[in-house]
């Protein structure tokens, strides 16, 4: 029998109970001054036993397993053979923040359930790459945020949703410690992750998310404006001191603080309408398991409430993992850090960071850390563990197998990210990318160009882009902006070159020969239109074979399940009316559909979000649509799928050839996205879905 923290959700409390559990084996990776302080809360705890320890070196494993008593076989003097010792059942990454996502991700894959110290990664992008892993391999992953495990926190969160001091409008958060200055140690060196934003600084943010989310009946919330300053370090560009104020969608505002050369009032005050409430020792209350103290202030009278927790506050960190494991779930329960959670605080960091102007030599785009996924290691596809298979097509002159999938590359905010999703849609067979001159004012172009010399892949992937958009829709901008483009993603060529939008007041031929001239010179192997009617369409054709030129290979308007009721964009053009589909199939010419998908029509319509988004109302919102939505659900429990998976399942399954564009901006909605292509339609149900019977 054991005792373990669990949770009463409906009011934030913790309760004490026992249960028929084995003791969880746990293995620690990296034996630097966090890793002895949680190996200590092991022991102390009453749900989990440490069993083996891995260091870079040997002498390192030795020593540490001396003083721990861990035996000789389990001290291993590499990360990877503590990976692979089969008596660890979960693992606690202790390692630098740089090593966070690298070790975190393999012991994921290595079927071994995972506490990483926070902050969980570098960047937002690394905390996804590590979520999706242990999703994959169904183990547990939590950020290692001990102060949520301890009883204090969830007395605050009941104090807030009783309504003790009524309606909070502002949250004070405070960490941070003058260390002794060293530019080479872990709190100041670039290549470390250092300064205080990172390290200390994901506390108070944490917290305040915490609170804000419980003063409006959730269990977080994300701020809707980061602003922040802070001192850079001249020689290691890593933040000394910084500060930021958050403000949320409730109207709460809080105000962070935090350093490495500089010691403040380590303390959290929250203030609302009724009173206030002090956390004098928020981020390491009762370490040793001693009781604690909140300060709450009512109508002028402030009154101290008592905290005694069960345990010592490493133990109850390590006891929440098991609990959670025994459980069968696979990411901690709140308030201590879900994945969402997490997510949304390292969100939070990136803006702050942002906003200092503070960018890890690491995260820069042609850092040699770019050149190697998160896991260190070169990028390759490789098959998925799932049923869920790319699928290929031809484009008539592109010499590559074109994925059917296409990534669009017009939201991904830095290379980190850029690299991130790009590597997960490589690994799932993904070969093809859009982008366009216009798109994030030349950055798109830039991210997807990097990424691909970063990962030499210049001859294993298809590169659509775009260019000549309105009001620049002439042969000359059309040329300029090309030669702009090839410069911007640095090749020598594009596999498919398409203009954005037409311009009827041109003769068409002179389009045409401005692209087929580049065709002749190798700078595109096939060029098309984007948003093009028919009758222009077969003009090109027609004046392409007249001349000896090469005509259009595809063509990208909108096509989706979803009629557009109105285009996103003036000049846009569907093709998705049954005149425009007997011309496709007729002329079996291939289209590379943008919003594919419909821009998340397809997603829940019972979510708050769904009918917030103004231009999903005024584009995708009819009553025809809407019973295209309830029969792509109904067909979505046939098959097993969402039915965002079933509209594009509905795409794929046309009688000419097409390759969606499809724009994930989380690793989440390509996940959620790949079902679609397990999805065989019928001739009769893509009719069905359609309204045509």
């Amino acid at each position: 029998m054991s005792r373990v923290w669990t949770l009463d959700f409906k009011r934030y409390t913790f309760r004490s109970i026992s249960i028929n559990m084995a003791k969880l084996k746990w293995g620690i990776l990296a034996t630097g001054g966090i890793a002895k302080t949680f190996a200590r809360g092991v022991k102390a705890s009453t749900t989990g036993k440490l069993v083996a320890v891995g260091s870079r070196s040997a002498e390192g494993a030795e020593t540490f397993g001396k003083e721990f008593g861990i035996q000789k076989p389990h001290r291993h003097a590499s990360y990877e053979a503590l990976l692979a010792d089969p008596e660890v059942e979960a693992v606690y990454i202790a390692t630098p923040h740089p090593g966070h996502a690298e070790w975190a991700i393999k012991t994921a894959e290595a079927g071994k359930h995972v506490l990483c110290e926070k902050p969980m990664g570098m960047n937002h992008p690394e905390a996804m790459a590590m979520f999706e892993a242990a999703l994959a391999n169904h183990v547990f992953m939590m950020e290692a945020f001990m102060y949520r495990c301890h009883p204090q926190i969830a007395k605050v969160i009941q104090l807030i949703k009783a309504g003790e001091i009524g309606d909070v409008r502002f949250i004070q958060a405070a960490f941070s410690f003058n260390a002794t200055y060293n530019e080479s140690s872990r709190m100041l060196a670039n290549a470390l992750g250092g300064g205080g934003i990172l390290d200390v600084g994901c506390y108070p943010v944490s917290l305040v998310r915490l609170i804000a989310g419980a003063a409006v009946g959730k269990d977080f919330d994300d701020p809707i404006e980061v602003k922040g300053s802070g001192k850079l370090n001249p020689n290691t560009h890593t933040d000394e001191w910084a500060a930021a104020t958050l403000k949320f969608p409730s109207n709460i505002v809080a105000q962070v603080s935090t350093g490495v050369q500089i010691g403040q009032d380590n303390s959290v005050r929250i203030y609302g309408s009724q009173g206030w409430i002090h956390i004098p020792d928020p981020w390491i209350p009762s370490r040793d398991g001693s009781p604690v103290y909140i300060v709450l202030n009512k109508g002028g009278k402030a009154k101290k409430i008592k905290v005694t927790p069960d345990a010592p506050l490493y133990a109850l960190e390590a006891d929440a993992v098991a609990n959670a494991v025994n459980m069968n779930r696979i990411e901690g329960m709140p308030p201590a850090m879900t994945w969402d959670d997490t997510l949304g605080n390292m969100k939070t960091l990136d803006a702050w960071r942002k906003e200092i102007g503070l960018v890890y030599d690491q995260e820069k785009a042609d850092a040699p850390q770019m050149k190697k996924t998160v896991t260190n290691r070169k990028l390759a596809a490789k098959p998925k563990k799932t049923a869920i298979k790319m699928k290929y097509g031809r484009i008539a002159g592109v010499d590559k197998q074109v994925s059917r999938l296409v990534m669009g590359v017009d939201n991904q905010p830095n290379i980190a990210h850029a690299s991130v999703l790009f590597d997960a849609f490589y690994e799932a067979g993904g070969n093809a990318f859009d982008s366009g001159y216009i798109y994030m004012g030349g950055n798109a172009e830039k991210l997807l160009g990097q990424w691909v010399k970063n990962r030499g892949l210049r001859e294993q992937v298809v590169i659509l882009d775009k260019g000549a958009h309105t009001p620049f829709c002439d042969p000359v901008s059309l040329d300029k902006q090309f030669w702009q483009s090839l410069e911007r993603l640095q090749m020598d060529y594009v596999d498919i070159y398409m203009m954005h939008r037409d311009n009827p007041d041109v003769p068409v031929g002179e389009f045409v020969d401005v692209m087929d001239a580049h065709r002749a010179a190798g700078r595109m192997k096939a060029f098309g239109g984007s948003n093009w009617t028919t009758a222009r369409v077969e003009e090109a054709l027609a004046y392409a074979q007249k001349n000896g030129k090469q005509g259009f290979s595809a063509i990208s308007n909108n096509f989706s399940l979803a009629r557009m009721v109105e285009p996103p964009w003036a000049g846009c053009i569907a093709a998705s009316d049954p005149d425009y589909k007997k011309w496709l199939q007729d002329h079996q010419m291939p289209i590379m559909p943008w919003s594919s998908q419909a821009r998340g029509f397809f997603l829940d319509d019972t979510s708050p979000e769904f009918s917030a988004d103004p231009e999903r109302v005024r584009c995708w919102f009819s009553d025809d649509n809407f019973e295209r939505l309830s029969r792509a659900r109904e067909l979505a429990k046939k098959h097993g799928v969402r039915a965002i998976n079933i509209a594009l399942a509905y795409v794929l399954g046309q009688k000419f050839p097409t390759f969606p564009l499809i724009g994930p901006r989380q690793l989440s909605e390509l996940r959620t996205s790949l079902p679609g292509l397990s999805v065989n339609l019928t001739d009769a149900e893509v009719q069905w879905l359609n309204l045509e019977n």
